[in-house]
């Protein structure tokens, strides 16, 4: 038996946004766009990893008002947890992602003691995103 895995789900308070930042400054490929009941849900993919697909949706979308209220609350505060990304130009990558604008940097590249080379920012949405060196 093998077990894998196949989705991520990431929170997005603005799905343009979102996309804009993960597609556009981060070259993700769009694999499907779903709109139901007045919200989208986005799946995206890397080139290197296809079967893996990271899912942007909004907090309310598919839950009650009150629990979307509450995913939302600490998607604002940016307590929701983020997402580790691997590159093998970590240093064009952050200046890819400087130069769109569209993320706040948190931690430029850096030589961290437990072994890798990273860099962090905070997505469009306040979830955290780390980028490191493969």
């Amino acid at each position: 038996m093998t077990v894998s895995l196949s989705h991520v789900h990431v929170f997005v308070d603005d799905p343009d946004a979102a996309l804009e930042f993960y597609r556009d400054t981060l070259g993700l490929e769009v694999r499907n766009e779903v709109e139901n009941d007045g919200f989208r849900w986005i799946t995206l993919v890397t080139s290197d990893q296809p079967e893996i697909e990271i899912v942007l949706s909004q907090p309310q979308a598919g839950r009650s008002a009150e629990d979307g209220d509450l995913m939302a609350a600490l998607l604002a505060k940016g307590e929701l947890p983020g997402l580790l990304f691997r590159t093998d130009d970590l240093d064009g990558t952050f200046e890819r992602v400087r130069a769109a604008g569209n993320a706040e940097i948190l931690q430029e590249p850096a030589d961290q003691f437990w072994g890798v080379r990273d860099a962090a920012f905070r997505d469009p949405s306040g979830n955290m995103v780390r980028i490191s060196q493969a």
